[in-house]
Order: structure tokens, then C-alpha cells, then sequence
């Protein structure tokens, strides 16, 4: 009965454990400045599932329940802007979807603590499993990566060697080597365990400050230049997912605050940009089929002086559409244009229509989207821009593809008035700044009703605009055309990571030896009974 009663209080204390480290990971994110909760709540979770001082093995079964729930404290508060007007069904399902790719961290984590090598297999695993959800199902799904709560972490620069996997995996190991240090001062304290401890858990900051110089200093290379850009925020008539049912006047909005920052220019009170950004969903009024947009945006242009990129919804001619950022060049007319690539499942498009219309009446309100190619740069004024559509500056692959194409700075267009006054924005706009270093670029926020901000190289925010305050950010930038680390080796470190942790699960399934934690506490009992 004693031991039914402690086994019963030990799965309690480990299960609020779980729970209570995903409530630090997402503490950890944006808008609050607490991004060094991260690693300490991947430490709490490790010794969850080593088993921390037991010496008894934890089940894989028992190591997925952990992980779940470490999955739901983290995903449920991360994640409210998904149903802010559908309601808590899509969601709750959203968060419970990813979670379960972290209940399966939680069971390979379990087998990767097989080894004595378990505080590095164990971050590695969590880079595999990172990768996973942001590939499968309908494309991946990225939001949450320890990466993007990281814009004002000392580990910051190692996304320019490896970008957002390589500073994933820096975070997880930080945690992980803070969870071999507790277990080596408590369970056995031997020099060698605490050493080898404080070194797995401080390796990532020597490196990432060791970096840190080479960030602040970078200067331009030859051929590089400065130019003025300006960020339009021109807000919107109404949130929710109503808001583009007044879609003329969400355009005269940005068409307004153009104007207005031109009389500025005019007067002498604001620089002359030699671009201008608006956000995505600025004109969803189709400017190629409908010449009073066409007119519009011609004479905000012309007004400017100045390109503008415009984001806008194109329909195609079999009723499909695209989300669409085209260049405009006042009289000119339309110039080169991005489609996006990387389309929202269950926003922007709907897989399984007819199955999900059973579900929700928001069905049907999803778009019928459809992806673009390209290699996501846009030609305007002689300036070549990379473009991220909202969504698409979550994954990898979009970014990297720009600016290896030539991309000399990167726009950000988004709309964010679909998720209200919650922290979305703020997520998104850590996830630009996560970029900003991994490809050593300036990077333009617009968003229809914010936060817009201008980032420097470094992920420094320069200047941001406020939510749902139409406004107009001008600040001089840098274009690069010199790449960094990480934008070389493209998707490499992440496939290197994700190999390595593989072979440390393999390795742990062929081991027939009880994890490295039982084994400590096995001999230091026997230690103590030699005593």
C-alpha cells in the first residue's frame, strides 16, 4: 500500500512537473523578455524523464504522457490567436496535434537517455522532433521552436552559423546540460560528472559569445549600399474575420497614410524613401482586374516617388487566387511580383473540406489559395527585396531561397488583424528578428494593423509602430549581398542534427543497459555499502 502511494504521488509530482515546465517554455516567448526560461524549462523536463535520482527507468509509454503534457502546458497558452474568432475548437486541437509530437520527443528521449552521452542525445532529439512538426502534416507547422523565443537571448548569434536549428539546438542542450548538472552534484559528485555537466551546459554560450563581436562589427562590403525604406501601417475598419469585407476601405487606409507620409516628404519633415512596403492585404481588391485600385495605388506611387510593394490578392482565371506582393512603379504600372509559396492549411486554403465542414461553420470561410513559385525576390527601383509572406517567415526554406537568389534586404508583409489584440504579432515579429541574424539582412515589417518595425542585421528592433495605430516607419537600411554561414549551408546543419539524433535513438534501442541515470545511482549505493 506504502509503495502504491508513493508510486501514485511520484507520477503526480512529475506530471505538474511537465505541465508547469511548458508554462516556463512559453513564459519564455514574447511579448515577455524572459527568453531565459527556455532552457530551464527544458531542463525541468529532462529530469522528468531521466528519471532524475529514481533509480528506476521510466517507460516509453510513460515518457509520451510526460511529454504530452509538457506539450500542452506550452502549446494551450502559446496558441490562443488561432481561435480568438472561431472559436476554442481549432485551437485546443491545434495545441493537442503538436503536443503529440512532443509526447514522441518524450518517448525518444526516454531511449536516447540510454547513454552517457544522454544530456546531448536528448537535445538532439528535440531538434529531430522540431524538424518533424515543421514538415508534416499539410507542410509543418514551426510556431513554438526554441529558436523564435530567442530574439534577445545571448544565443542569438549562433543562428547565423546554423540558423534557427543550429540555435534550437543550443537552447535544448543549455537545458539538458543543466539537468546533467543538478544530477551530477546530487545524485553522485564526482568531478569528472560535474565538469563534464557544467561543460555540456555552458558550451553553447561560449560559442554564441564568441560570436557576438563578429555580429556588432560587421561592416559592408564592397558594392553594398544604404537606402531609405518606409514601413505603411495603414490599419483596418474593423478586426476579426470580417475585417476585408470593407476591403476598399482597408486600401484607402494604406492609400491615406501614404499620402500622408508624401506631404511629410514634401515638407521637409520626413526623408524620401526610395521604397515603400505595404503589408500583406493592403489592396485585396485584385489592382490587375479592377482599375479603380489600379488608379489608387498608381497615385499614392506618384505621390511617394517611390515603388511601392503592394500586397494584394490576385484572382486567377480558373476562380483560384494567390497572395500576391507586386511591385509598383507609379505610372509604370505593376513590375515583378512574389506569389506565396508557402499557403496557411485550414486559413488559406482547407484540406479535407468536406470532412471539416462537419466540424466547424468556419469551414467554408477558408480561402481557396493557391501556392505561387519563384524564388521569392522582387526587383523594384533597382533594389531587390526578399519577401516572406506573414506565414512564410517561419519556415527555413523561404528565406534562405531569397537571399541566396540575390535578396539584399527582407520584407516582411503580414496581416495580423484576423488574431485581434493577442500575442501573435509579437511572435511573428521574434521570428523576424531570429532572420535577421540567421541571413545577416534588414528586415521590413509592415502589417495592416501592427506591429510593423524595422530590424537592423543584428536583430535589433530600430523602430515599431503600435497595434491597430495607423502610422508610417521611414529609416535608412542596409542592403547586403554578402551571405552568411548559414545561409550557405542552407538546410545542412539541421539535416546533420536530425542524423545524429537518430543514431543516438538507434543506439539506445540496441542497448540492453539501464539508463545512465539508474546506473549512477545503482553504483553510488554500492559505493555506499563498500563504505
Amino acid at each position: 500500500m506504502r509503495r502504491e502511494r508513493g508510486s501514485i504521488r511520484s507520477i503526480a509530482v512529475s506530471s505538474l512537473a511537465s505541465v508547469l515546465s511548458g508554462l516556463l517554455l512559453f513564459l519564455s516567448f514574447p511579448p515577455r523578455p524572459l527568453w531565459f526560461l527556455a532552457p530551464i524549462a527544458i531542463a525541468v523536463v529532462t529530469l522528468v524523464l531521466v528519471r532524475f535520482g529514481r533509480g528506476e527507468s521510466l517507460s516509453k509509454k510513460a515518457g509520451f504522457g510526460y511529454g504530452m503534457l509538457f506539450g500542452l502546458g506550452f502549446f494551450v497558452p502559446l496558441l490562443p490567436w488561432i481561435g480568438v474568432y472561431v472559436g476554442p475548437l481549432p485551437w485546443l486541437a491545434l495545441a493537442a496535434a503538436e503536443s503529440v509530437f512532443i509526447g514522441v520527443f518524450g518517448v525518444c528521449a526516454v531511449i536516447a537517455a540510454r547513454t552517457r552521452w544522454w544530456p546531448v542525445s536528448i537535445a538532439l532529439v528535440w531538434s529531430l522532433l522540431e524538424w518533424a512538426r515543421s514538415s508534416v502534416p499539410f507542410g509543418g507547422f514551426p510556431w513554438g521552436r526554441l529558436a523564435f523565443g530567442q530574439p534577445d537571448g545571448w544565443l542569438l548569434p549562433l543562428a547565423s552559423i546554423g540558423g534557427a536549428p543550429l540555435l534550437s539546438f543550443g537552447v535544448a542542450v543549455t537545458g539538458t546540460g543543466l539537468a546533467a548538472l543538478v544530477c551530477a552534484l546530487t545524485v553522485r559528485r564526482t568531478r569528472t560528472r560535474v565538469l563534464a555537466a557544467v561543460a555540456t551546459t555552458i558550451v553553447a554560450s561560449i560559442v554564441a559569445l564568441a560570436l557576438s563581436p563578429t555580429l556588432e562589427n560587421r561592416t559592408a562590403e564592397d558594392g553594398d549600399r544604404t537606402i531609405t525604406v518606409a514601413a505603411i501601417q495603414g490599419s483596418v475598419p474593423r478586426l476579426g474575420l470580417d475585417f476585408n469585407a470593407q476591403r476598399r476601405a482597408v486600401l484607402d487606409n494604406h492609400v491615406a497614410e501614404t499620402l500622408a507620409l508624401a506631404s511629410d516628404v514634401k515638407a521637409g519633415r520626413r526623408p524620401s524613401p526610395d521604397l515603400v512596403v505595404w503589408p500583406e492585404n493592403a489592396s485585396d481588391i485584385d489592382p490587375l482586374r479592377n482599375s479603380d485600385a489600379a488608379a489608387e495605388i498608381t497615385m499614392a506611387s506618384e505621390a511617394i516617388g517611390a515603388p511601392i510593394l503592394v500586397g494584394t490578392v490576385l484572382v486567377n482565371d480558373d476562380r483560384t487566387t494567390t497572395n500576391s506582393v507586386i511591385a509598383w512603379d507609379g505610372a509604370d504600372g505593376p513590375g515583378e511580383r512574389h506569389d506565396k509559396k508557402i499557403i496557411q492549411p485550414f486559413g488559406e486554403y482547407l484540406p479535407y473540406r468536406s470532412f471539416f465542414r462537419l466540424f466547424s461553420e468556419y469551414a467554408d470561410r477558408a480561402g481557396y489559395f493557391v501556392p505561387g513559385t519563384g524564388n521569392g525576390v522582387v526587383h523594384a527601383g533597382g533594389i531587390a527585396a526578399g519577401i516572406a509572406t506573414c506565414y512564410e517567415v517561419a519556415f527555413d526554406r523561404a528565406l534562405n531561397e531569397s537571399v541566396r537568389s540575390g535578396a539584399e534586404f527582407i520584407a516582411i508583409p503580414t496581416n495580423n488583424a484576423t488574431f485581434g489584440d493577442t500575442e501573435m504579432t509579437y511572435q511573428q515579429l521574434a521570428m523576424s528578428r531570429v532572420r535577421a541574424v540567421e541571413h545577416g539582412r534588414s528586415v521590413v515589417v509592415a502589417a495592416t494593423s501592427g506591429v510593423s518595425a524595422i530590424v537592423s542585421p543584428t536583430g535589433d528592433v530600430v523602430d515599431r509602430t503600435e497595434l491597430f495605430v495607423p502610422d508610417a516607419l521611414v529609416e535608412r537600411i542596409q542592403l547586403r549581398t554578402g551571405t552568411t554561414l548559414a545561409t550557405d549551408l542552407g538546410p545542412i546543419p539541421e539535416y546533420l542534427l536530425c542524423f545524429a539524433a537518430a543514431a543516438f535513438i538507434a543506439f539506445g534501442c540496441l542497448r540492453s543497459r539501464k539508463p545512465i541515470v539508474k546506473s549512477v545511482t545503482a553504483e553510488e549505493n554500492n559505493s555506499s555499502l563498500e563504505n
